[in-house]
């Protein structure tokens, strides 16, 4: 601990740092706005913060090196601030959080979303990790982001009752709950009245929804697609179980939701997914895709797959990867396994040596930019509808069509913000 701490005024200035899912960003944005309702200013990018909240991610062994290059980097920027850690890795590793130098606060999970009350006596902590037991919480805590006003972040689902062999999330997380649909259905609303033209759902397990308000998914989707604002959605990941046939069929005619799925598989072998305690087959799977692609032929399919899991023979693999390219899928979102402590895939054997996982990782992902090349070639010359976004890069702008193609224009001010329709490749 850096035992560095100042005695504020009553606004102070304030940095955000936020590392891994949509789901954290929508939640970090959601407290800047609390804290600004406090009288407390967001410090510029280039401006001294009285106080630095690093807010972490903890998916992977990687995750966690990613957050602590944060924290060391954020403490050299602000070598005067008051830095408070919180999310995935402060609830999992809090002890270890701890002893990065120059952390003075550790918050867990659900003492997240109290930070602007903890910043407001701030000169009253004198616990330095402050963490619960968050599988025993009920608590949702509703968030949207709002820092790009054309595309926002907004919070459905948090936490997880899938314990995944290979996942800690559910320990980082606690257990699925959410919002209702009516409050949700504001949010959006709000958002769409700020000028928001994309909306993604994000969650932990978005499919589960539900199950705080004894209400259905399915249901959250057609009451958003009730509305007049001129606005895009697209759903964010969801298992393949719970990404029923009515789900597809209803995007498929829906007026505001995009044919983009994000679908995770993890893996192509049954036996492997048995191993990982998943939900579904490759046979489930096989037929999830076919009805996207049987209803919305231009759909755009991503998918998670994890590998050089505890278990995963080179046999196993080479099946794995078999299905996975059979698929007609249009990227792969490849994670490296890494072993997580508290884990049942600890259990398992045998285990994949580091050089191979990275080697198995490095062929998923040229199958992966071989799947994109693919997708994007077979849509070139149709006609789509795109909204342009307002980063300039040497005067281009870019967006992405509905089927989420990434296109590129000259720079025009006047076109941020705004759905074109186009000639994908003109």
């Amino acid at each position: 601990m850096c035992g560095f701490l100042c005695i504020f005024a009553d606004a102070m200035k304030v940095s955000f740092h936020t590392l891994g899912c949509k789901l954290n960003f929508a939640e970090s944005s959601a407290l800047a706005r609390a804290l600004a309702a406090r009288g407390h200013q967001r410090a510029d990018k280039d401006e001294e913060a009285d106080i630095c909240i690093i807010n972490t991610c903890s998916v992977t062994d990687a995750a966690d090196h990613k957050d602590r290059q944060a924290i060391h980097r954020i403490r050299r920027e602000h070598p005067n601030a008051t830095l408070i850690v919180t999310g995935c890795y402060a609830q999992l590793k809090p002890g270890e959080v701890a002893e990065i130098e120059g952390v003075d606060y550790v918050l867990g999970m659900n003492e997240k979303f109290g930070i602007p009350a903890f910043i407001d006596r701030i000169e009253e902590q004198h616990e330095a990790i402050q963490t619960s037991a968050i599988r025993e919480t009920d608590e949702y805590h509703p968030s949207v982001s709002w820092d790009d006003r054309t595309r926002c972040f907004l919070k459905v689902q948090d936490g997880c009752n899938y314990f995944c062999t290979y996942c800690t999330i559910p320990l980082a997380r606690g257990k699925s709950r959410n919002g209702s649909i009516e409050s949700i259905v504001r949010e959006a609303r709000q958002a769409t009245g700020r000028g928001t033209k994309e909306i993604v759902l994000t969650g932990v397990n978005i499919g589960d929804f539900g199950r705080s308000t004894d209400e259905k998914f399915i249901d959250l989707l057609r009451a958003l697609d009730e509305t007049d604002a001129d606005v895009r959605y697209r759903i964010s990941s969801c298992e393949p179980n719970l990404l029923t046939d009515d789900i597809i069929a209803f995007v498929a005619k829906s007026k505001h939701f995009a044919p983009h799925f994000h679908i995770p598989l993890q893996s192509g072998s049954d036996e492997v997914l048995r191993l990982m305690k998943r939900h579904y087959d490759t046979a489930l799977f096989a037929e999830r895709v076919a009805k996207i692609k049987t209803l919305m032929p231009k759909a755009f399919i991503g998918v998670d797959v994890m590998t050089g899991v505890r278990g995963e023979t080179e046999e196993k693999f080479e099946e794995a990867y078999r299905f996975i390219e059979s698929l007609d899928i249009s990227q792969l979102h490849v994670f490296t396994y890494s072993e997580r402590a508290n884990t049942k895939m600890l259990e398992i054997t045998p285990i994949v040596p580091t050089e191979e996982r990275k080697r198995r990782s490095e062929v998923l992902h040229t199958l992966s930019e071989k799947k994109l090349k693919s997708f994007y070639a077979a849509h070139q010359g149709e006609k789509a509808t795109v909204l342009w976004e307002a980063r300039e890069r040497g005067g281009r702008m870019s967006g992405f069509t509905e089927n989420y193609i990434r296109v590129e224009h000259p720079y025009k001010k006047e076109l941020i913000n705004t759905f074109e329709d186009i000639v994908i490749g003109e």
